[in-house]
Order: C-alpha cells, then structure tokens, then sequence
C-alpha cells in the first residue's frame, strides 16, 4: 500500500497560517483518509518575519486530540537540541496520547537551529548514532529492564522510562539521510527513510544503498517504508507554475550526489547539504552564492523532483517516483489555498492510488 501524507513546515509558514487554521488543515485531511500528518520541528524561519513557529510536539498533541486516524510524525527532530531521553519520552507520551499513531522522524540536525543558539553540534553523525541507539533503549527500558550505554557523546547509567508506548515494539523511526554514513545508519536502525530533494534517480540509488545496509546487519528490507518529503504545486498553467519555482528547486538539488548521478558538473563548492550543516539564513552572501551557482542544473532534472499543475500531472511524477522505492508521501502543499489544495488531491488523487498496484 503506497501512503500519503500531509507536511505542514515550511510551506505552512509562509503564508503565517496561525493555530487554528493549521489544526483545521489537520482535521480535513483526516477526513480526507489522508495516511498522515507531519510538523516541522524547527525553531524559527528568519526568511518569512510573519510565520508562526511553535513547538512540534505540543503541536502536535493537539492534533491528535481532533484527529482519528492519521498517524503523526515530525518532520523532523534533531535530537541535538534535545537530550534522546527526552525524545524518547515525548515520542512515548505523544504515542499514547494518539493511540498508537505517532512516527519518530528525527535528523542529524540543521545549522538553522544549532548555529545562532551557540549550541555544541561537533562530529554530528557520530551524535546521531549515538541518539538512534539511546532512544532505542529507552524505548524497550522499564524499572524492570534498565538500560546502560557508554558513548562518546551519551551515556546511560540503569536508566530507564517509566512508560510504554501503544504501537508495539514502539514507535518507529523515520531518519533524514542523504549522504552515505546517515544512508547506512537508516538501513541499521531506522523503519523508514524520510528524504527531501530527490529526483527519481538519485532515490533509487540511494534506496538500493538502505537496503544493502539492512541485509549487512540482518534485517528485512522489505519492512523499511521508505518515504519521500515531495512539493505540489497546484495550478491551471503548469508551465508558468514551474516558471515561477524552478530557482528555488534548482537551489534545494544543488548538492553532489545529484550533480553525479545526473552528470553535471559543478559551478563551484557550494552545495544544499551545507546549507543545513553550516550555512544558516543569516548567511546572505553564502545563500545568493549557492543560488547562482544552482542554475547549472537543467530545467528537466528539476521538474522532475515536484509535482506541479492540474492533478492529472501529479500522478505521473508520483508513479516514477513509485518505481524508484517510494511507499510513504509526505506533501508540501504550496501557493494559496492550502486548505482547498489538501481537498483537492484529496479528491483527486489520492483515489488513483487507493489500490495501487506497480
């Protein structure tokens, strides 16, 4: 079964949707049979002064409590602001709150929200190692089954929780990963992958590198659900949406792997991996460099990374991407009407898929 869900981050922020008119979002594509709903864990967005940022967590408490079916994930948590017992914690709480529908998506982390807080982020993919194993732990510990770790960056010493989750063995976990040490670290600890920037063939490239790593360490790749955070932009004129787009999507692929996959060479050594390890918005100069430099990827590589125009030009591009390895969408709506382009593919779309066969 190929799900869908339902991304409120960015795209939600720019146009400074408040409170209630996120949770009423939710409530709709619920009712829509959506498979799920995803909120951004960030900090701030500086690049759009009137966007409302809250908490993640507490979010999405509130949405599981005007919601039924649609599990809930964050998109995603680096655990680096927080200590792995307390997302650990959260991610039990939420869980039970919900009913068993909650899904850990957590990352290495984003300069965005470590840089200006001065917080230490050092050796980032030996931390997210780190946190993957303790948050395991603490997810099977009890006052009966304490948990000990000795790591470089985290240490566990008869800890334990005093809670257990809904959804058994526990909640899974979706990782951010895109370059090859956190690729591998999904096929060894995670139950999905959840991307972002990804045309068809870097995807399935990279899917093939998960699953290799899943059967290095013994398990079935078959019951990782690999996700896809995708852009839709809906519109009569897909040519002058696309038109409109196409720099910023080139800026978001602007990093090696595409660049090898696809055989295009490099402008310079700006990349969109950066941007999220050591650029933050604060960077102008940086960021116009990366921008510039982007424009060397072809308008076709780019449009084959979003689906925009009418629904009919959405199901192609999904499909591909099905072809690739893709079993859970995660959308970014974006333009106005966000609650009408929630229905519209609601309608529209998700039927097409509803008994999907490859």
């Amino acid at each position: 079964m190929i799900k869908f869900g339902v991304q409120q981050g960015l795209n939600v922020a720019r146009l400074g949707l408040n409170e209630e008119e996120q949770l009423s979002a939710c409530i709709l594509a619920d009712k829509l049979n959506y498979d799920s709903i995803w909120v951004m864990d960030h900090t701030n967005v500086p690049q759009w002064s009137s966007a409302i940022i809250n908490d993640a967590w507490i979010f999405l408490s509130a949405v599981s409590q005007v919601t039924k079916n649609v599990e809930l994930g964050t998109c995603v948590t680096d655990a680096i602001r927080r200590h792995p017992s307390t997302v650990a914690l959260q991610t039990i709480t939420l869980d039970r709150l919900s009913h068993g529908r909650v899904i850990l998506g957590i990352g290495a982390g984003e300069a965005q929200n470590i840089n200006d807080f001065g917080i230490q982020w050092d050796k980032p993919v030996g931390r997210f190692e780190e946190q993957l194993q303790v948050i395991s732990l603490l997810f099977q510990s009890s006052p009966d089954k304490r948990a000990n770790f000795d790591g470089k960056f985290y240490k566990l010493n008869n800890a334990c929780l005093q809670t257990k989750s809904i959804r058994k063995p526990n909640p899974p976990m979706f990782l951010a990963a895109g370059a090859p040490r956190t690729l591998s670290l999904v096929g060894r600890f995670g139950d999905g992958w959840l991307p972002i920037s990804y045309t068809p063939e870097l995807y399935e490239h990279h899917a093939k590198v998960i699953t290799d790593a899943a059967k290095e360490v013994g398990r079935d790749p078959e019951k990782l659900e690999l996700g896809l955070d995708i852009d839709v932009y809906f519109s009569d004129d897909a040519e002058e949406a696309f038109t409109k787009l196409k720099n910023s999507l080139k800026v978001s692929l602007y990093k090696p792997e595409i660049l090898k996959i696809h055989n295009i060479e490099a402008k310079g050594d700006s990349d969109f991996r950066k941007y999220f390890t050591e650029y933050s918005m604060q960077n102008k100069g940086l960021i116009e460099k990366m921008r510039e430099e982007a424009q060397v990827i072809p308008d076709d590589i780019a449009r084959s990374s979003i689906a925009v125009g009418k629904p009919d030009d959405a199901i192609p591009i999904f499909e591909r991407f099905i072809k690739a390895g893709v079993k859970h969408f995660v959308i970014r709506f974006w333009g106005r009407g966000y609650h009408k382009n929630i229905e519209l593919f609601g309608n529209e779309v998700l039927p097409y898929f509803k008994d999907y066969k490859e």
